[in-house]
């Protein structure tokens, strides 16, 4: 009885919720999300689109308000617990760990693309000139369940390194990995921007890049539960739509610098460097990020079967189609 009772305070402020929601939606008014983010991904590179969105006013132009960015302590594996915990609306997060909760029980769902195919470096300490040379050193990789582990894992199996081969020490976020490197307790780490071409620059040796060894596969989404989304349709058209502004506001030439200025701030890193990396990710054939924030079905499928190799799903695997719902970018046009 007490456990009911306890229960109608939170229902109450539940209705509540949805009237100011629905009223706001008939006025016209901004409606409002809470988006989370991880520490490791709050001042990456990772972040860009979600940055070029608030920052540009790109959702206030799109009747939404996404006023607050929770840092999540912890990695990928923490952001579902935000929603769950109802202190966050929307999410990022890596495709690995929503498929993860998904089978787990949680009714989490992607609505858009924020990232698609990252690019990470396998960087290494001067002396070490080779993917041969790290038998029997010490390598830094992410999460094993992630797909940065697993696409590095098949970096260095392409190259005759096989797991046994080398050691590993996990390290959550490319700043923490960069440490380790420069501390000299990683005698190889895999990276992202800026800090790869900062460490290449200081001297660091390249020795190969996550997508010479995996196709096309779809890295960080955006997240909401199921029970959330089929309240608040209006505000999630809002946010695809705002995320759709934000990949053609950085891709036009014209706002190049302004993007750059972005870059650089995000990740405290100078204008060569953001410029650089700017540059590659808007290579052609790179399919860094989404062109609209689609979800390329294709490409999550291929994070499964990555998965699956890495020994983390077990047949008969999963359709890529039970993770996502693409009603938002549909009723937006976007898909």
């Amino acid at each position: 009885m007490i456990s009911v009772m306890n229960r109608w305070p939170r229902i109450a402020f539940a209705g509540l919720l949805a009237l100011f929601w629905s009223i706001a939606a008939a006025r016209g008014e901004p409606l409002t999300l809470r988006y989370a983010q991880a520490y490791s991904a709050a001042h990456s590179i990772f972040s860009l689109p979600i940055t070029v969105a608030r920052r540009e006013g790109l959702f206030r132009r799109a009747g939404l308000n996404v006023r607050l960015i929770i840092p999540v302590p912890g990695g990928s594996d923490k952001m579902i617990d935000a929603l769950d915990d109802n202190w966050a609306d929307v999410t990022h997060i890596a495709t690995p760990f929503l498929i993860r909760a998904a089978l787990a029980g949680s009714d989490a769902v992607a609505i858009d693309t924020e990232f698609k195919n990252p690019i990470y470096s396998l960087i290494a300490k001067p002396g070490i000139t080779s993917i041969a040379d790290l038998k029997g050193k010490l390598v830094g990789l992410a999460d094993q369940a992630g797909t940065v582990s697993i696409s590095m894992r098949r970096l260095l199996a392409a190259h005759g390194l096989n797991a046994g081969d080398y050691a590993v020490k996990v390290e959550e976020g490319t700043p923490a990995r960069f440490n380790c490197l420069r501390g000299g307790n990683c005698d190889a780490v895999v990276l992202g921007q800026p800090q790869d071409l900062q460490a290449i620059a200081a001297g660091y040796r390249l020795l190969g890049r996550s997508n010479e060894a995996v196709p096309d596969f779809l890295y960080t989404v955006t997240a909401v539960r199921r029970s959330f989304a089929q309240a608040h349709r209006e505000a999630l058209i809002r946010f695809v739509r705002g995320m759709a502004a934000a990949f053609a506001f950085i891709r036009a030439p014209e706002n190049r610098d302004r993007v750059v200025k972005l870059v650089a701030e995000t990740l405290g890193c100078p204008d060569a460097i953001a410029a650089q990396t700017l540059d590659l990710f808007l290579q052609p054939g790179r399919d860094v990020l989404p062109v609209r924030g689609e979800i390329d079905l294709a490409a999550l499928n291929e994070v499964i079967a990555m998965m699956a190799e890495a020994g983390l799903l077990k047949p008969p695997l999963p359709q890529a189609a039970r993770f996502v719902d693409l009603h938002y970018l549909r009723a937006a046009g976007l898909q």
